[in-house]
């Protein structure tokens, strides 16, 4: 692993887009959607989208906590807020190659030898990879540890920016740099999955509404709704249209 809160995780398209919600992280992408497959980098997203892809489409990718993956993409976060965009757009096109011939090998020896592991292969590539740009990245901001652990304990911006010593308008300029948006935008996303997790595990509505710092259940639903587009109940039923 790259560092707390650095996952890799694989995917298989089913029928249909696949809804991915809004988490305030950053993906480094390998589908292989295409003749020849593609690198592609996710940033991170005000509100939930539908990722489309062939049924059957393969993809693996390494997902940056909330502030890491500008150090290793190399541009601000907020300029890669709601989009998806080849990683040959961010990095030098010889570097993209050779990343992705390095991916298209450890697929051709895994299906080679008739393994199961091309993915954990494939994922550990673009773990070594951000790893060679970390060790020549700037280190990370000191105040972002503060930043998320402030939201997700609910403190407003205001509280926040004072515990960690600057100006309001100083702390939204480092989190849009950090996580593409301002702590408070960053607080509604993290909350909104610290509830879906809540949800998932059966926990009635309002005790997860109460739990995870709504004002109440109504409030969740609309909170659910405007950043993901569906209802909650559709939502856990895993619905992607």
């Amino acid at each position: 692993m790259i560092g707390r809160g650095a996952a890799v995780w694989a995917r298989t398209a089913g029928t249909g887009p696949q809804r991915v919600l809004p988490d305030g992280c950053t993906d480094l992408i390998w589908t292989e959607a295409g003749p020849d497959g593609e690198l592609l980098v996710a940033g991170p997203d005000t509100r939930a989208r539908l990722a489309p892809g062939p049924p059957g489409t393969r993809a693996v990718g390494l997902r940056f906590a909330p502030g890491q993956g500008p150090a290793v993409l190399g541009v601000p976060a907020h300029e890669l807020r709601d989009q998806l965009v080849p990683l040959a757009a961010l990095w030098p096109g010889a570097e993209v190659r050779r990343l992705a011939e390095r991916i298209v090998d450890a697929q051709r020896t895994a299906e080679a030898q008739r393994t199961a592991g091309r993915q954990a292969a494939q994922g550990r590539l673009l773990e070594d990879v951000a790893l060679s740009r970390l060790r020549t990245a700037e280190p990370p901001d000191p105040v972002l540890a503060a930043i998320v652990a402030g939201v997700s304990r609910g403190t407003g911006v205001a509280g926040i920016a004072a515990a960690v010593g600057l100006g309001e308008r100083q702390l939204h300029r480092r989190s849009l740099a950090a996580f593409g948006y301002g702590a408070k935008t960053l607080g509604r996303v993290l909350r909104l999955n610290r509830a879906l997790d809540l949800a998932r595990t059966g926990v009635p509505y309002a005790a997860v509404a109460a739990t995870a710092g709504y004002a109440d259940q109504a409030h969740l639903a609309r909170e659910v709704r405007t950043l993901t587009g569906v209802p909650l109940g559709r939502l856990l039923q895993g619905s992607g249209g």
